[in-house]
């Protein structure tokens, strides 16, 4: 199975991206999403996409234009490290819901 991009940014563009198959989450995490990324790219420039392997884990990918010297690569691991951290219940609950709703797995009760 292909990945399946969630939501991404630009600092070239300064646009946020949010894939229409994800428009049945909450606002607020939609909200999240979009000060998550839009601040990432704020803080180290570059673009940033946040997708969905084909096991159903969230995963990060950052990249830039060639000769931006502004971009801060290791910025962007030690940012990405942050927000794993930092927003670890939001990035697990966002996989339960993908493999949930997206790849049919049946949730098992305690």
């Amino acid at each position: 199975m292909e990945e399946v991009v969630l939501c991404g940014a630009s600092a070239y563009s300064r646009k946020f991206y949010l894939n229409e198959e994800f428009s049945g989450l909450p606002e607020r995490i939609k909200e999240e999403l979009n000060i998550l990324c839009v601040l990432f790219t704020e803080d180290v420039g570059g673009a940033l996409q946040l997708f969905f392997d084909g096991e159903g884990q969230l995963n990060f990918r950052t990249e830039c234009e060639e000769n931006d010297f502004f971009y801060d690569e290791i910025g962007s691991v030690l940012k990405i490290r942050q927000i794993q951290r930092t927003k670890r219940e939001l990035l697990e609950a966002l996989e339960m819901y993908y493999r949930v709703f997206f790849l049919g797995d049946v949730l098992e009760e305690d």
